[in-house]
Protein backbone atom coordinates (compact mmCIF):
# COMPACT_ATOMS: atom_id res chain seq x y z
CA UNK A 1 0.00 0.00 0.00
CA UNK A 2 2.84 2.25 0.91
CA UNK A 3 4.59 1.49 -2.28
CA UNK A 4 1.46 2.23 -4.19
CA UNK A 5 1.38 5.43 -2.27
CA UNK A 6 4.75 6.44 -3.35
CA UNK A 7 4.22 5.39 -7.23
CA UNK A 8 1.17 7.83 -7.16
CA UNK A 9 2.94 10.38 -5.49
CA UNK A 10 5.78 10.08 -8.30
CA UNK A 11 3.06 9.68 -11.28
CA UNK A 12 1.25 13.06 -9.55
CA UNK A 13 4.58 14.81 -9.49
CA UNK A 14 5.67 14.20 -13.19
CA UNK A 15 2.32 15.30 -14.32
CA UNK A 16 2.86 18.62 -12.69
CA UNK A 17 6.42 19.16 -13.93
CA UNK A 18 4.91 18.25 -17.22
CA UNK A 19 2.31 20.83 -17.31
CA UNK A 20 4.36 23.22 -15.83
CA UNK A 21 7.00 22.87 -18.90
CA UNK A 22 4.30 23.17 -20.98
CA UNK A 23 3.06 26.50 -19.95
CA UNK A 24 5.97 28.38 -19.16
CA UNK A 25 9.65 27.69 -19.22
CA UNK A 26 9.89 24.44 -21.65
CA UNK A 27 8.36 26.74 -24.44
CA UNK A 28 11.98 28.01 -24.96
CA UNK A 29 12.41 27.54 -29.18
CA UNK A 30 15.42 26.73 -30.76
CA UNK A 31 16.92 30.08 -32.64
CA UNK A 32 16.12 27.57 -35.56
CA UNK A 33 12.34 27.89 -34.53
CA UNK A 34 11.64 31.66 -34.41
CA UNK A 35 9.00 32.94 -36.24
CA UNK A 36 9.71 34.94 -39.84
CA UNK A 37 10.21 38.22 -38.95
CA UNK A 38 7.33 39.27 -41.55
CA UNK A 39 5.07 37.34 -39.17
CA UNK A 40 5.16 40.06 -36.53
CA UNK A 41 4.09 42.99 -36.97
CA UNK A 42 3.58 42.81 -40.61
CA UNK A 43 1.18 45.29 -42.34
CA UNK A 44 -1.26 43.88 -44.02
CA UNK A 45 -2.75 44.82 -47.61
CA UNK A 46 -5.82 43.06 -48.73
CA UNK A 47 -6.35 41.99 -52.66
CA UNK A 48 -9.24 41.38 -53.86
CA UNK A 49 -9.28 40.19 -57.99
CA UNK A 50 -10.46 37.55 -60.41
CA UNK A 51 -8.03 35.21 -60.27
CA UNK A 52 -9.93 32.27 -61.49
CA UNK A 53 -13.27 32.68 -64.35
CA UNK A 54 -14.20 34.73 -66.71
CA UNK A 55 -12.08 37.45 -66.08
CA UNK A 56 -9.07 35.59 -65.07
CA UNK A 57 -6.81 36.71 -67.78
CA UNK A 58 -7.06 40.28 -66.42
CA UNK A 59 -6.73 39.73 -62.53
CA UNK A 60 -3.44 38.07 -62.98
CA UNK A 61 -1.99 40.61 -65.24
CA UNK A 62 -3.65 42.98 -62.71
CA UNK A 63 -1.72 40.60 -59.94
CA UNK A 64 1.45 41.35 -61.69
CA UNK A 65 1.61 44.47 -61.17
CA UNK A 66 0.36 44.76 -57.59
CA UNK A 67 3.09 41.83 -56.49
CA UNK A 68 5.91 44.17 -58.82
CA UNK A 69 4.93 46.96 -56.87
CA UNK A 70 5.34 45.51 -53.37
CA UNK A 71 8.74 43.81 -54.27
CA UNK A 72 9.79 47.63 -55.49
CA UNK A 73 8.71 49.38 -52.31
CA UNK A 74 8.66 45.90 -49.33
CA UNK A 75 8.07 47.93 -46.35
CA UNK A 76 6.56 50.74 -44.54
CA UNK A 77 7.95 52.64 -41.72
CA UNK A 78 10.70 49.85 -41.27
CA UNK A 79 7.50 47.34 -41.34
CA UNK A 80 7.33 44.57 -44.07
CA UNK A 81 3.88 44.57 -46.80
CA UNK A 82 2.37 41.73 -46.66
CA UNK A 83 -0.37 41.26 -49.58
CA UNK A 84 -3.42 39.53 -48.57
CA UNK A 85 -4.31 37.92 -51.68
CA UNK A 86 -8.03 36.89 -52.30
CA UNK A 87 -10.03 35.16 -55.60
CA UNK A 88 -13.14 36.87 -55.97
CA UNK A 89 -13.64 34.14 -59.01
CA UNK A 90 -15.07 36.07 -61.37
CA UNK A 91 -18.51 36.79 -59.10
CA UNK A 92 -20.27 39.22 -57.75
CA UNK A 93 -21.49 37.51 -54.67
CA UNK A 94 -18.17 36.37 -54.48
CA UNK A 95 -16.13 39.36 -54.28
CA UNK A 96 -18.25 41.11 -51.53
CA UNK A 97 -17.52 37.94 -49.35
CA UNK A 98 -14.01 38.22 -50.04
CA UNK A 99 -13.73 41.80 -49.11
CA UNK A 100 -15.93 40.88 -46.16
CA UNK A 101 -13.19 38.41 -44.89
CA UNK A 102 -10.40 40.12 -46.14
CA UNK A 103 -11.82 43.17 -43.18
CA UNK A 104 -12.59 40.97 -40.52
CA UNK A 105 -10.61 37.88 -40.78
CA UNK A 106 -7.32 39.05 -42.13
CA UNK A 107 -7.98 42.97 -40.16
CA UNK A 108 -6.44 44.37 -43.02
CA UNK A 109 -6.47 48.33 -42.77
CA UNK A 110 -6.33 49.20 -47.00
CA UNK A 111 -8.30 47.06 -49.72
CA UNK A 112 -6.22 47.04 -53.69
CA UNK A 113 -8.88 45.92 -56.28
CA UNK A 114 -10.81 44.84 -58.31
CA UNK A 115 -10.47 44.29 -62.22
CA UNK A 116 -14.07 44.84 -63.58
CA UNK A 117 -16.68 46.94 -62.36
CA UNK A 118 -19.30 44.82 -61.53
CA UNK A 119 -16.92 42.90 -59.15
CA UNK A 120 -15.59 46.51 -57.96
CA UNK A 121 -19.42 47.60 -57.19
CA UNK A 122 -20.46 44.63 -55.08
CA UNK A 123 -17.68 45.13 -52.49
CA UNK A 124 -19.04 48.68 -52.44
CA UNK A 125 -21.15 48.70 -48.97
CA UNK A 126 -18.51 46.37 -47.96
CA UNK A 127 -15.83 48.93 -47.40
CA UNK A 128 -17.85 51.89 -46.75
CA UNK A 129 -20.07 50.36 -44.09
CA UNK A 130 -16.54 48.93 -42.56
CA UNK A 131 -14.40 52.33 -43.06
CA UNK A 132 -11.86 50.33 -44.80
CA UNK A 133 -11.14 52.45 -47.97
CA UNK A 134 -10.49 50.33 -51.36
CA UNK A 135 -8.35 51.35 -54.23
CA UNK A 136 -9.99 50.03 -57.66
CA UNK A 137 -7.12 49.02 -60.33
CA UNK A 138 -9.18 49.12 -63.75
CA UNK A 139 -12.72 49.11 -62.77
CA UNK A 140 -13.78 52.44 -65.13
CA UNK A 141 -17.84 52.40 -64.12
CA UNK A 142 -18.65 56.11 -62.28
CA UNK A 143 -20.83 53.96 -59.93
CA UNK A 144 -17.54 52.59 -58.19
CA UNK A 145 -16.84 55.50 -56.61
CA UNK A 146 -19.71 57.37 -56.68
CA UNK A 147 -21.61 57.67 -53.45
CA UNK A 148 -18.75 56.10 -52.18
CA UNK A 149 -16.26 57.93 -49.74
CA UNK A 150 -14.55 54.90 -49.04
CA UNK A 151 -13.40 53.84 -52.66
CA UNK A 152 -10.94 55.40 -54.63
CA UNK A 153 -9.40 54.36 -58.05
CA UNK A 154 -6.22 54.35 -60.40
CA UNK A 155 -8.09 54.53 -63.58
CA UNK A 156 -9.75 57.00 -65.77
CA UNK A 157 -13.78 57.04 -66.15
CA UNK A 158 -16.02 55.40 -68.82
CA UNK A 159 -17.16 59.29 -69.27
CA UNK A 160 -13.77 59.94 -70.32
CA UNK A 161 -12.96 57.06 -72.35
CA UNK A 162 -16.03 56.83 -73.95
CA UNK A 163 -15.71 60.36 -75.07
CA UNK A 164 -11.79 59.58 -76.07
CA UNK A 165 -12.99 55.89 -78.84
CA UNK A 166 -16.42 58.53 -80.06
CA UNK A 167 -13.73 60.95 -81.37
CA UNK A 168 -11.52 58.64 -82.34
CA UNK A 169 -14.47 57.14 -84.64
CA UNK A 170 -15.09 60.19 -85.77
CA UNK A 171 -11.95 61.71 -86.58
CA UNK A 172 -11.42 58.61 -88.87
CA UNK A 173 -14.56 59.64 -91.04
CA UNK A 174 -17.17 57.63 -89.05
CA UNK A 175 -20.66 58.98 -89.80
CA UNK A 176 -22.40 56.52 -88.46
CA UNK A 177 -21.45 53.50 -85.93
CA UNK A 178 -23.28 50.65 -84.36
CA UNK A 179 -23.18 49.41 -80.75
CA UNK A 180 -22.24 45.66 -79.71
CA UNK A 181 -22.71 45.10 -75.65
CA UNK A 182 -22.41 42.56 -73.28
CA UNK A 183 -26.09 43.64 -71.75
CA UNK A 184 -25.17 41.69 -68.34
CA UNK A 185 -21.38 43.48 -67.85
CA UNK A 186 -21.81 47.27 -66.05
CA UNK A 187 -18.45 48.05 -67.72
CA UNK A 188 -19.75 47.15 -71.12
CA UNK A 189 -23.49 48.95 -70.75
CA UNK A 190 -21.64 51.84 -69.38
CA UNK A 191 -19.19 52.22 -71.30
CA UNK A 192 -21.60 51.70 -74.73
CA UNK A 193 -23.60 54.32 -73.20
CA UNK A 194 -20.95 57.16 -72.52
CA UNK A 195 -19.68 56.70 -76.29
CA UNK A 196 -23.09 56.75 -77.84
CA UNK A 197 -23.74 60.40 -76.32
CA UNK A 198 -20.26 61.29 -76.80
CA UNK A 199 -20.74 60.77 -80.74
CA UNK A 200 -23.96 61.70 -81.37
CA UNK A 201 -22.73 65.19 -80.26
CA UNK A 202 -20.48 64.89 -82.99
CA UNK A 203 -22.15 62.83 -85.49
CA UNK A 204 -25.78 64.04 -84.81
CA UNK A 205 -28.97 62.14 -83.47
CA UNK A 206 -29.77 58.98 -85.37
CA UNK A 207 -26.11 58.36 -85.93
CA UNK A 208 -25.79 55.21 -83.81
CA UNK A 209 -27.91 52.98 -86.07
CA UNK A 210 -27.87 49.56 -83.60
CA UNK A 211 -27.14 48.88 -80.80
CA UNK A 212 -26.70 44.83 -80.51
CA UNK A 213 -26.65 43.02 -76.90
CA UNK A 214 -25.54 39.88 -75.67
CA UNK A 215 -24.49 38.05 -72.53
CA UNK A 216 -21.53 37.31 -70.88
CA UNK A 217 -19.85 33.35 -72.02
CA UNK A 218 -21.76 33.55 -75.53
CA UNK A 219 -20.35 32.31 -77.87
CA UNK A 220 -22.50 32.69 -81.22
CA UNK A 221 -22.70 36.07 -82.54
CA UNK A 222 -24.36 35.31 -85.65
CA UNK A 223 -27.87 37.23 -85.22
CA UNK A 224 -26.82 40.50 -83.54
CA UNK A 225 -23.84 40.37 -86.66
CA UNK A 226 -26.12 39.87 -88.94
CA UNK A 227 -28.71 42.57 -88.12
CA UNK A 228 -25.79 44.72 -87.54
CA UNK A 229 -24.47 44.32 -90.91
CA UNK A 230 -27.71 45.04 -92.84
CA UNK A 231 -27.27 48.54 -91.16
CA UNK A 232 -23.85 49.09 -93.00
CA UNK A 233 -22.38 50.87 -90.02
CA UNK A 234 -18.79 52.75 -90.55
CA UNK A 235 -17.18 51.15 -87.56
CA UNK A 236 -18.66 49.46 -84.45
CA UNK A 237 -17.67 50.04 -80.89
CA UNK A 238 -18.27 47.20 -79.05
CA UNK A 239 -16.73 46.94 -75.35
CA UNK A 240 -16.57 43.71 -73.34
CA UNK A 241 -14.95 40.78 -71.97
CA UNK A 242 -11.94 40.23 -74.14
CA UNK A 243 -13.35 36.57 -75.10
CA UNK A 244 -16.28 37.36 -76.08
CA UNK A 245 -15.21 40.63 -77.85
CA UNK A 246 -12.43 38.35 -79.86
CA UNK A 247 -15.13 36.13 -80.58
CA UNK A 248 -17.20 38.95 -81.67
CA UNK A 249 -14.95 40.54 -83.99
CA UNK A 250 -13.59 36.90 -85.26
CA UNK A 251 -17.07 36.02 -86.67
CA UNK A 252 -17.91 39.51 -88.04
CA UNK A 253 -14.53 39.20 -90.31
CA UNK A 254 -16.02 35.52 -90.99
CA UNK A 255 -19.56 37.11 -92.34
CA UNK A 256 -17.66 39.57 -94.39
CA UNK A 257 -18.36 42.55 -92.24
CA UNK A 258 -15.12 44.94 -92.68
CA UNK A 259 -15.62 48.00 -90.80
CA UNK A 260 -13.12 49.10 -88.30
CA UNK A 261 -14.00 47.43 -84.65
CA UNK A 262 -13.19 49.13 -81.58
CA UNK A 263 -13.79 48.77 -77.54
CA UNK A 264 -11.94 49.87 -74.28
CA UNK A 265 -9.51 48.59 -72.35
CA UNK A 266 -10.22 45.33 -71.29
CA UNK A 267 -8.73 44.20 -74.85
CA UNK A 268 -5.10 44.61 -73.63
CA UNK A 269 -5.15 40.78 -72.75
CA UNK A 270 -3.23 38.32 -74.35
CA UNK A 271 -6.01 36.44 -74.41
CA UNK A 272 -7.60 38.58 -76.75
CA UNK A 273 -5.29 38.02 -79.18
CA UNK A 274 -5.17 34.33 -78.61
CA UNK A 275 -8.73 33.98 -79.30
CA UNK A 276 -9.08 36.62 -82.03
CA UNK A 277 -6.10 35.60 -83.87
CA UNK A 278 -4.93 37.66 -86.99
CA UNK A 279 -8.65 38.33 -87.18
CA UNK A 280 -8.25 41.30 -84.62
CA UNK A 281 -5.42 42.89 -86.28
CA UNK A 282 -6.17 46.86 -87.08
CA UNK A 283 -8.93 47.19 -84.46
CA UNK A 284 -8.43 50.23 -81.73
CA UNK A 285 -9.18 50.29 -77.94
CA UNK A 286 -8.12 52.38 -74.82
CA UNK A 287 -5.67 51.98 -72.31
CA UNK A 288 -4.09 53.87 -69.48
CA UNK A 289 -0.30 53.12 -70.49
CA UNK A 290 1.93 52.73 -73.24
CA UNK A 291 5.82 51.66 -72.51
CA UNK A 292 7.40 53.99 -75.32
CA UNK A 293 5.76 57.01 -73.70
CA UNK A 294 6.67 56.41 -70.18
CA UNK A 295 7.76 59.17 -68.66
CA UNK A 296 8.36 59.28 -65.05
CA UNK A 297 10.88 57.76 -62.69
CA UNK A 298 8.46 55.42 -61.54
CA UNK A 299 7.28 54.17 -64.59
CA UNK A 300 11.28 53.52 -65.87
CA UNK A 301 11.60 51.23 -62.36
CA UNK A 302 8.33 49.75 -62.50
CA UNK A 303 9.76 48.82 -67.15
CA UNK A 304 12.94 47.77 -65.94
CA UNK A 305 11.62 45.51 -62.95
CA UNK A 306 9.05 43.98 -65.19
CA UNK A 307 11.63 43.70 -68.02
CA UNK A 308 13.84 41.56 -65.30
CA UNK A 309 10.48 39.47 -64.15
CA UNK A 310 8.97 38.60 -67.62
CA UNK A 311 11.43 38.49 -70.21
CA UNK A 312 10.36 39.50 -73.76
CA UNK A 313 6.77 40.51 -72.53
CA UNK A 314 5.81 44.26 -72.65
CA UNK A 315 3.41 45.51 -69.47
CA UNK A 316 0.05 46.88 -70.49
CA UNK A 317 -2.32 49.31 -68.83
CA UNK A 318 -3.79 46.72 -66.33
CA UNK A 319 -0.81 46.02 -65.01
CA UNK A 320 0.52 49.72 -64.69
CA UNK A 321 -2.94 50.76 -63.32
CA UNK A 322 -2.74 47.87 -60.46
CA UNK A 323 1.12 49.16 -59.49
CA UNK A 324 -0.28 52.53 -59.35
CA UNK A 325 -2.84 51.24 -57.01
CA UNK A 326 -0.43 50.02 -54.65
CA UNK A 327 1.61 53.28 -55.15
CA UNK A 328 -1.08 55.10 -53.90
CA UNK A 329 -2.02 52.77 -50.69
CA UNK A 330 1.65 53.13 -49.95
CA UNK A 331 1.94 57.09 -50.27
CA UNK A 332 -1.67 57.16 -48.08
CA UNK A 333 0.14 55.27 -45.04
CA UNK A 334 3.33 56.81 -45.49
CA UNK A 335 1.31 60.33 -44.01
CA UNK A 336 -1.33 58.46 -42.08
CA UNK A 337 0.60 55.54 -40.69
CA UNK A 338 -0.43 52.31 -40.79
CA UNK A 339 -2.90 51.56 -38.38
CA UNK A 340 -5.91 53.85 -38.63
CA UNK A 341 -7.86 53.20 -41.66
CA UNK A 342 -9.91 55.90 -41.28
CA UNK A 343 -6.76 58.51 -41.56
CA UNK A 344 -5.50 56.23 -44.33
CA UNK A 345 -8.58 56.94 -45.67
CA UNK A 346 -8.19 61.21 -45.60
CA UNK A 347 -4.67 60.55 -47.06
CA UNK A 348 -6.00 59.06 -49.86
CA UNK A 349 -8.30 61.14 -50.84
CA UNK A 350 -5.59 63.97 -50.12
CA UNK A 351 -3.64 62.62 -53.13
CA UNK A 352 -2.09 65.21 -55.12
CA UNK A 353 0.84 64.87 -57.46
CA UNK A 354 1.72 61.66 -56.79
CA UNK A 355 4.37 60.50 -59.39
CA UNK A 356 3.28 56.84 -60.46
CA UNK A 357 3.64 54.63 -63.81
CA UNK A 358 0.89 56.53 -65.47
CA UNK A 359 1.78 60.21 -64.97
CA UNK A 360 1.22 62.36 -61.53
CA UNK A 361 -1.61 61.13 -60.45
CA UNK A 362 -4.20 63.58 -58.13
CA UNK A 363 -7.86 62.34 -56.64
CA UNK A 364 -10.66 64.45 -57.31
CA UNK A 365 -13.78 64.73 -54.73
CA UNK A 366 -15.09 61.69 -55.89
CA UNK A 367 -11.96 59.70 -55.75
CA UNK A 368 -10.77 59.51 -59.43
CA UNK A 369 -8.14 60.82 -60.84
CA UNK A 370 -7.90 62.51 -63.84
CA UNK A 371 -5.04 61.36 -66.63
CA UNK A 372 -4.58 61.10 -70.46
CA UNK A 373 -5.85 58.21 -72.13
CA UNK A 374 -3.77 56.28 -75.13
CA UNK A 375 -5.49 54.62 -77.99
CA UNK A 376 -3.75 51.32 -79.23
CA UNK A 377 -4.29 48.77 -82.09
CA UNK A 378 -3.31 45.13 -82.74
CA UNK A 379 -0.64 44.56 -85.38
CA UNK A 380 1.03 41.68 -86.12
CA UNK A 381 -0.46 39.96 -82.98
CA UNK A 382 1.04 42.83 -80.74
CA UNK A 383 -0.20 45.91 -79.57
CA UNK A 384 1.18 48.99 -81.02
CA UNK A 385 0.84 52.73 -79.68
CA UNK A 386 -1.60 54.89 -81.82
CA UNK A 387 -2.18 58.31 -79.95
CA UNK A 388 -2.22 59.59 -76.86
CA UNK A 389 -5.39 62.00 -75.69
CA UNK A 390 -5.21 64.46 -72.47
CA UNK A 391 -8.66 65.73 -70.86
CA UNK A 392 -8.08 68.87 -72.35
CA UNK A 393 -7.85 67.89 -75.76
CA UNK A 394 -11.35 66.74 -75.59
CA UNK A 395 -13.63 69.85 -75.58
CA UNK A 396 -17.29 69.81 -75.43
CA UNK A 397 -18.75 70.99 -78.92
Amino acid sequence: MKTKKFVSALLASAVALSLVAGCGGGDKKKPDEKKPAAAAGAVKVGVFLPLTGDNAAGGELELRGIKLANKLHPEINGKKIELVIADNKSDKAESANVVARLIEKDKVKVILGSYGSSLSMAAGNIVKDSKVPAIGTSCTNPQVTKGNEYYFRACFIDPFQGTVMANYAFKKGAKKVAIVQEVSNDYSVGLAKFFKEAFEKLAGPGSVVDIANYQTGDKDFTAQLTNLKAKNPDAVFAPGNFTESALLVKQARQLGIKVPFMGGDTWETQDFVNVGGKDVDGVAFSSAFDSTKAATPEAKAFLDAYAKEYKGEQPGGLTALAYDSYLIALNAMKAAGVEDSKKIRDAIASTKDLETTTGKTTLNADGDPIKSAVIKTVKDGKFTYIDMVNPGDLKAK
